[in-house]
């Protein structure tokens, strides 16, 4: 049985936590649910209002786009749901786990264990190779290397880059250290991917790559939730949902890039 701060994967809450845990935590619970969700910034002595009141629901197992001018509030709120920032007001739950309130190292264990972060900029470690890079998830959680080893080789196959497993990140083109930034984020199995800006820096093939990536991703599964400005990127998502000047403004569903774009102009007009 599982000890220490998480029980069962889910973390354990004390006594004064848990009375605001939501009942349907477990399999039952959307990948992320938030309510009201607020989020504020001091500017000097000007109150800037990056969320307003945005509720949202993201199903297990699917694709889900976030899209918006800007300075809309869509990075802000990825950074709400993975655990990186704190909102100023309302609820956020991640796999029925309620955020507000949980401690520094509650929230640490949850983003170690149950998230992966993709990033436009790949944010791999330049002196690592490839293996060694996708490897890192398991060397910050305290897990021997040979734990993970074929798990590490496995997720290189996946995205096609098993020939490069000796390569360091300056030997690879951007497409490439996307993809092993792709593979380094599933090595720990998380229930939640977050996706931000992933082809942001890419060419258009390396991106379709890229999407084709986390499409199989949630296809087989596990939950993505990417935030973008690329309509044909959104596209390719079960969902799309639009933020403007830090509220919702709508959403569509995915899989036709032309009712995407037309959405997203009318939301620009």
């Amino acid at each position: 049985m599982a000890t220490g701060p998480y029980k069962d994967g889910m973390p354990e809450l004390d006594a004064d936590l848990a009375a605001g845990a939501p009942a349907d935590t477990g399999a039952r619970a959307p990948a992320v649910r938030a309510r009201d969700l607020s989020k504020t910034f001091l500017q000097g002595d000007t109150e800037v209002h990056a969320l307003r009141g945005v509720d949202l629901d993201v199903r297990r197992g699917s694709f889900t786009a976030i899209m918006g001018p800007s300075g809309s509030g869509k990075s802000t709120l990825l950074h709400l749901i993975g655990a990186l920032d704190t909102p100023t007001g309302g609820t956020l739950e991640v796999g029925g786990v309620r955020l507000d309130g949980l401690r520094e190292k509650e929230l640490t264990l949850l983003r170690r264990d149950r998230l992966g972060f993709v990033f436009q900029f790949f944010n791999l470690l330049p002196t690592l190779t490839a293996i060694e890079n996708v490897l890192l998830p398991g060397l910050i959680a305290g897990e021997r290397p040979a734990r993970r080893a074929e798990r590490a080789a496995e997720l290189l196959d996946l995205v096609g880059l098993s020939e490069r497993a000796e390569h360091l990140p300056a030997q690879m083109s951007g497409g490439e250290q996307q993809r092993i930034s792709i593979a380094r984020a599933l090595l720990r199995e998380p229930d939640l991917v977050l996706a931000d800006e992933p082809t942001g820096n890419l060419d258009s093939s390396s991106g379709d790559v890229v999407l084709g990536l986390l499409r199989r991703i949630a296809d087989e599964g596990q939950s993505v939730v990417m935030v973008t400005h690329d309509p044909l990127a959104a596209g390719r998502a079960d969902e799309v949902l639009f933020l403007r000047d830090g509220e919702r403004a709508g959403e569509v569903a995915g899989g036709d890039p032309e009712r995407v774009i037309a959405f997203f102009h009318g939301l620009a007009a």
